[in-house]
């Protein structure tokens, strides 16, 4: 009886590891091969639609070839040069009508409903500009990955907001409430946006490309050579996804948490693949 009961019990044991060994994420579409290095993917839910920032060369030529895509929620190219006049397009943010778009050294600003850039702002001094995030009063903070810094465009003019001396290469920014989440090199800062006091949230190496919430209060991210995972405070890192060893990146991610849909720009392999979470 007690050998039964051994046997039973590694059954079962067996059994919950091999189910929680599953797929975190489930691929449910990817779009054509067309895109041109495509670098950071956002959902419009005003209109239903996908941007897609295409650099369309390298990240830090002037050569005028970058563009904005529309990409339809479930992955078809609605107009693959949607906007042009870029360089090396890389993030995006959105403020009511409006959809602000970095490219190296200057803030493109794109009137949605004319698709077309209204106004074009050069940030003296900026290297690398990079991610985006906008606060509920309209203020665009910008991170610039070469210099360390987080930028604001406010009122029409560029400054610099912040200074990471302690933390190299800021990228991903996410908006929560009265804080700017900041992914570097080193991890997760949270920076108050009315003191700009900066603590490290989720210490994490390796780099932080796209940063988004969960919703759940954890945080999804991409390290722009294959892996996304889910992080938090007081959890260790859950690797949802990772295609490093197919060399197939993972740049600046989007997620509709009422789809509970994972976005990812794939840059070199010039897609976007949208995941299910299984959470």
């Amino acid at each position: 009886m007690r050998k039964f009961y051994v046997i039973i019990v590694s059954i079962a044991a067996l059994f919950l590891v091999l189910s929680c060994g599953g797929s975190k994420v489930k691929e449910i579409w990817s779009t054509p091969g067309e895109l041109k290095v495509p670098e950071s993917v956002m959902y419009d839910s005003t209109n239903n639609v996908l941007y897609v920032s295409n650099i369309n060369g390298k990240s830090t030529d002037m050569d005028g070839n970058g563009f904005i895509s529309k990409i339809s929620p479930d992955g078809k190219i609605i107009k693959l040069q949607w906007v042009t006049g870029m360089s090396a397009p890389k993030g995006m943010g959105i403020f009511k009508n409006t959809l602000y778009v970095t490219d190296i050294d200057r803030i493109h600003v794109i009137d949605i409903a004319k698709s077309k850039i209204i106004k074009t702002v050069i940030v003296k001094g900026a290297k690398f500009l990079n991610d985006i995030a906008i606060d509920k009063s309209g203020n665009v903070y910008i991170t610039d990955m070469a210099m360390n810094r987080v930028l604001i465009l406010s009122g029409g003019a560029a400054a610099v907001w912040l200074d990471l001396k302690e933390y190299n290469k800021p990228n991903g920014l996410f908006m929560e409430g009265d804080s700017l989440m900041v992914g570097t090199a080193k991890g997760l800062l949270r920076v108050n946006i009315k003191t700009k006091s900066a603590k490290m949230e989720v210490p994490l190496e390796g780099g932080i490309d796209g940063l988004k919430s969960d919703g759940k209060g954890s945080y999804i991210v991409s390290d722009w050579k294959g892996k996304i995972q889910l992080i938090g405070k007081e959890t260790k890192p859950v690797v949802l996804n990772d295609t490093s060893d197919k060399k197939i990146n993972a740049a600046d991610i989007e997620y509709i948490p009422e789809k509970k849909m994972i976005l990812v720009p794939t840059f070199f392999d010039n897609r976007v693949v949208a995941y299910k979470l299984n959470q």
